[in-house]
């Protein structure tokens, strides 16, 4: 696997899997998976961009579950041919929505996977509707765990909080 951090990357042709991935749980674990499943069916380069900081810890001050280092090693053990870590910083973030997808253009991306949320550029202006005017788009669904609730990094963070850390795990699936 090779990482790129605010590298230059230009491919014939990849499968994209766009997301902060913090803690690399395993709702995370199942957007990578598809598109790694997803780029060996097309043989094409898989991709997972993702951001250093996690935005809502820029923005918002939120712990952080992994570091870049634990990110990208969890995301490589996955069978992932490249990383692109964006340092998310001022600049990063003022960024114009068009900037991003002149950037996602340089990979030819056969699909990109993102979560329904997804928000980018500039005061989030960006969009999944926006990103589907350029791409084609997988939005990925929720993931929930046995008991039926969402897996998501915030729900994680609940529960490292509260000193569940038998639950946190389990989600993480590390």
């Amino acid at each position: 696997m090779r990482t790129l951090r605010n590298g230059r990357l230009d491919l014939p042709e990849s499968v994209i899997a766009i997301g902060a991935f913090d803690g690399v749980h395993k709702g995370h674990q199942e957007v990578i998976k598809t598109a790694v499943e997803k780029a060996k069916s097309s043989k094409a380069a898989s991709v997972v961009y993702t951001f250093d900081p996690p935005p809502r810890n820029f923005f918002q001050g939120v712990q952080i579950l992994t570091t870049i280092e634990e990110k990208v090693e969890r995301i490589e053990r996955m069978g992932v041919d490249y990383v692109i870590v964006a340092r998310f910083n001022e600049w990063f973030s003022n960024r114009r929505p068009n900037e991003f997808i002149h950037e996602l253009k340089r990979l030819h991306p056969n699909e990109i996977m993102i979560g329904a949320d997804f928000r980018f550029g500039k005061n989030r202006e960006g969009n999944v509707a926006l990103l589907k005017k350029y791409f084609p788009i997988h939005v990925t669904a929720p993931v929930c765990c046995k008991s039926g609730e969402l897996i998501s990094s915030t729900r994680i963070r609940q529960l490292l909080s509260e000193g569940d850390f038998q639950t946190s795990y389990a989600l993480l699936g590390w």
